[in-house]
């Protein structure tokens, strides 16, 4: 293999040329072993027409490498990925010299990310710490120990300082600590108490930097057959149901997988209600056309609540017990069903499983 000694500037193109001892490989993890980016990064560069073979562009990220051939990829600018301090109203549930807790909204990203750098819960944290940014480890970044999906709302804890944040991720890993999702779903699964133990593997986004990711349910017997398959699991229970067609469900992530709670009810047939991610036509309750959407008013927003966090405060030790009222969305749509919040226990999994 040679390469240019240029060190390209942003914007330019870094060109590669494979040997016979390359021969075959797949391309994209060829140029994962000579180019400073992750696999992911450069088969979306490459799905995305910015790699060439001997000035040919290639789009197969599974193509086989040629001896002889020059490979040219594209490196494209940098982009600013600094969070940026916003005056953005926050619903602070608690806070101390330690911990900030918020109920995050619905539809608010909480880490600048493409296509949402403004507007983020971050930047919002940064503007109401802006006169304590030493008490995050003096750097603009607080400190994020868990996340919930941007169309998710509800409680989440953020580190202040960075014994805070080990103490906390260390606190997530605890068997007592205890996490409570509500979520509104097609259909009513059964049986109403159960566990849902699907691994998860991520698949490829789209778009020049792998946005809209989505995560592929694999069974447990295949897990270890899947690259980069991770095990999950989840626990659920239904507090009430109208008919047969919608339910309220209690959920809570035994493990912390990306998107685990959505793909997870998807996978069993009953998709939460405006997921169209993970939604679609999946339903146990085929042929009512609810599916996901549940109709046009109720279906426009994820119905899906981080309801409570149970938790051990990283400084003194003490019980942390922090809950948060149903967004407006899915009030309108408990009110709509008839159902209140305070019909459901604060633990409804405690002696149940």
């Amino acid at each position: 293999m040679t390469a240019n000694n240029e060190t390209p500037s942003s914007g330019q193109w870094i060109a590669v040329s494979a040997s016979e001892d390359d021969a075959k490989i797949r391309l994209d993890k060829w140029l994962t072993a000579h180019i400073d980016l992750s696999r992911a990064r450069l088969r979306v560069l490459i799905e995305t027409g910015q790699v060439r073979a001997n000035g040919d562009i290639i789009t197969n990220p599974s193509a086989k490498v040629r001896a002889g051939v020059e490979y040219a990829v594209n490196i494209p600018p940098p982009v600013d990925d600094t969070p940026k301090p916003e005056n953005i109203p926050l619903d602070i549930l608690f806070e101390d010299d330690h911990v900030i807790v918020v109920h995050k909204p619905q539809n608010m990203t909480v880490h600048p990310a493409p296509g949402s750098r403004s507007g983020t819960l971050v930047n919002a944290l940064l503007w109401h710490c802006k006169d304590s940014l030493s008490g995050i480890g003096g750097v603009l970044r607080p400190g994020i120990v868990h996340r919930i999906d941007k169309d998710t709302s509800g409680v989440l804890i953020l580190a202040r300082t960075r014994l805070a944040a080990k103490a906390l991720t260390d606190a997530f890993r605890h068997p007592e600590t205890e996490k409570i999702y509500w979520a509104l779903v097609a259909g009513v699964p059964i049986p109403k108490l159960g566990s849902v133990k699907y691994g998860l593997v991520k698949l490829g986004g789209h778009g020049s930097k792998g946005e809209n990711e989505k995560m592929r349910c694999v069974h447990p017997r295949d897990v270890d057959k899947v690259e980069g398959a991770k095990r999950a699991h989840t626990d659920y229970t239904v507090l009430t149901s109208l008919a047969d067609r919608t339910a309220w469900l209690a959920l809570t992530p035994i493990t912390g997988r990306t998107h685990q709670l959505r793909a997870h009810m998807g996978e069993i047939g009953h998709p939460i209600i405006g997921d169209g991610k993970y939604g679609g036509g999946a339903q146990e309750n085929l042929g009512d056309g609810w599916g996901a959407g549940m109709g046009e008013e109720i279906g426009r927003k994820l119905h899906l609540h981080a309801r409570s966090l149970r938790i051990q405060h990283p400084a003194t030790g003490k019980e942390l017990w922090i809950k948060a009222s149903l967004p407006p969305h899915m009030e309108k749509s408990w009110d709509l069903f008839g159902w209140a919040e305070n019909h459901a226990p604060d633990n409804p999994f405690e002696g149940l499983i």
